[in-house]
């Protein structure tokens, strides 16, 4: 498949990301929109908008266009059934953009998609159990087991974010009924209220510093702030390591997984998310499936999404081109 050209599309809580990739998964050819607060419509505009300008920039025609969605997809109906971040409620959102971009579309929950790529082509390459999740608004998740994807019954397994770490924690985010999930501690939007708190205790931090230089602190500035070594930005990172660390724990003793891939944003805070939460699985996850499994970051980085939507849409239309299912 080393002559055919595809468009791959992480599709986020906050922004799209789209590129086109050959069959040696390389990419080139990147365009993103921001996609927050926009209505159903818009987005679906966007979307669309975004995956031109890629295909206006290849010069050859596109064989298939491949979507990694934050949404629960309902495989039985073909709709993305519900998103906590985005405004997409039973939307039959292959159906949809096939018709409006002329080619086979495919359709995957981002962290399946993302997994797809690690489990591939990525940090956990060879690798028959793995589990990813991807840390940005919220938390995505996707599981590789024996090895293939993992969706469950209908399509909406592995919404690793809405594990519940703490019964009567704060209201989850979005759309979910639950409180104490993952998601609300370990997230950006988690990482910038614990820089918040931080910069409160410790008022001559840079994060206190760039709070009265009028800066909205986001994960992002906390995580910059703690690679420039300030003390306070540190350990809220290392905060949220440790959260993530507790959130890991149940997984890894519930799954035994080889791998554990964290990708998505936050995970530009390296090691200083990473060794907190090796630690806290060292000291509290079960003999046996703790001593096996590897904790390590994406080897596509924030572009495991739309590395993985590009590998369905490859290996997909190749089975069609075959005289396959599909």
């Amino acid at each position: 498949m080393a002559d055919v050209c595809v468009v791959g599309v992480d599709l986020g809580g906050t922004k799209l990301l789209a590129g086109s990739l050959d069959g040696e998964l390389n990419v080139r050819n990147r365009a993103h929109r921001w996609v927050s607060q926009l209505s159903a419509s818009e987005l679906l505009d966007a979307i669309v908008d975004c995956v031109e300008e890629v295909r206006g920039s290849l010069g050859r025609p596109v064989d298939a266009v491949g979507f990694g969605i934050p949404c629960l997809i309902d495989r039985s109906r073909r709709v993305a059934a519900v998103s906590n971040h985005l405004p997409l409620v039973d939307v039959p959102f292959a159906d949809v953009m096939a018709e409006r971009l002329g080619v086979p579309v495919f359709v995957d929950n981002d962290g399946n998609a993302a997994v797809l790529a690690e489990a591939r082509s990525g940090s956990a390459q060879g690798a028959r159990d793995v589990v990813m999740l991807t840390i940005g608004t919220g938390i995505g998740g996707g599981l590789f087991l024996n090895g293939g994807v993992y969706r469950g019954s209908v399509g909406c397994a592995a919404d690793l974010g809405h594990i519940v770490i703490e019964m009567d924690g704060p209201p989850c985010l979005g759309s979910c009924r639950g409180r104490g999930c993952l998601e609300v501690y370990v997230s950006g939007p988690a990482l910038a209220k614990e820089g918040e708190r931080m910069a409160s205790l410790s008022p001559q931090s840079g994060l206190a510093g760039a709070i009265a230089d009028g800066h909205k602190l986001t994960g992002a500035i906390v995580t910059e702030l703690a690679h420039d070594g300030d003390l306070a930005a540190i350990e809220a990172v290392t905060t949220v390591g440790q959260r993530l660390g507790i959130g890991l724990v149940s997984i890894i003793n519930l799954l035994n997984p080889e791998v554990v891939v964290i990708g998505g944003g936050v995970i530009g805070a390296g090691e200083l998310l990473l060794a907190p939460a090796r630690e806290m699985v060292a000291a509290r996850a079960l003999a046996l499936a703790r001593d096996v499994v590897r904790i390590v970051p994406a080897g596509f980085g924030a572009e495991a999404g739309l590395v993985g939507a590009g590998i369905m849409a490859i290996e997909r239309a190749g089975s069609i081109a075959a005289g396959g299912a599909g």
